[in-house]
């Protein structure tokens, strides 16, 4: 699997390189954060869904200690449902991974922490853009491109949708409403969401499922949108 855990690539999306702060929706991103997480680990055959709960099938660690840490979790614990482990695994989850992209590098801690500590601000505005920019690279040519995109490209567009973090992308008005539209097919495509059955998704079923299970819980999550009045 990647070095960089689909949690990470999302948390590195949300935030603005130069200001070091999350754009949009912290609660969007946490969820989305925690859902990355567990799609990481059915990608590496580590968890199932199984009778409406997500249980560990596998608990080799797989080697990225941010995803190890929630599928010790997993294989600790006793089943729940999507919305549960959601629920469970997305405090504390941005701190981590902030911790972790900045020990390596990627990501820079300014501590701004004022009134003699009573106001604890970080910014955590980036050092080496690499990561990103590949991520971003990516979703790119998603979003343009004729052929669908690899698995881990599709989770990612998928999980960007249900989340609601299209503006992380530079978009507005139109281009907004397109992008959003374009990342809901990609994952209907693979056979995440929507109408494609999972016979002829060329995912696997099992983590086809997961990662559908995991959409409809961030979206229940969240609630309906506003919509401009």
């Amino acid at each position: 699997m990647s070095s960089v855990a689909l949690a990470e690539e999302l948390l590195l999306l949300a935030y603005d390189d130069e200001s070091g702060r999350a754009i949009g929706s912290r609660i969007g991103l946490d969820l989305a954060m925690a859902a990355g997480v567990l799609v990481e680990l059915a990608l590496e055959g580590r968890i199932v869904y199984v009778d409406k709960t997500i249980i560990a099938r596998d608990a080799t660690p797989t080697g990225v200690a941010i995803v190890d840490e929630v599928l010790s979790r997993v294989a600790a614990d006793s089943p729940h449902t999507p919305d549960s482990w959601l629920q469970r695994l997305r405090h504390g989850l941005r701190d981590r991974a902030l911790a972790d992209l900045c020990a390596r590098g990627v990501l820079c801690d300014v501590d701004e922490t004022t009134m003699n500590g009573f106001v604890h601000l970080h910014r955590y505005p980036t050092v080496d853009p690499t990561v990103e920019v590949e991520m971003r690279a990516r979703l790119t040519r998603a979003l343009t491109a004729d052929e669908a995109p690899d698995v881990r490209t599709a989770a990612l567009a998928t999980l960007v949708a249900a989340a609601r973090m299209e503006p992380t992308l530079g978009l507005s008005g139109d281009e907004l409403v397109a992008a959003h539209k374009r990342l809901e097919r990609i994952g209907d495509e693979a056979g995440f969401t929507g109408s494609v059955s999972m016979e002829a998704s060329t995912v696997r079923p099992s983590v086809a499922l997961v990662i559908g299970v995991l959409v409809k819980a961030i979206q229940t999550a969240l609630g309906t949108p506003r919509t401009a009045s």
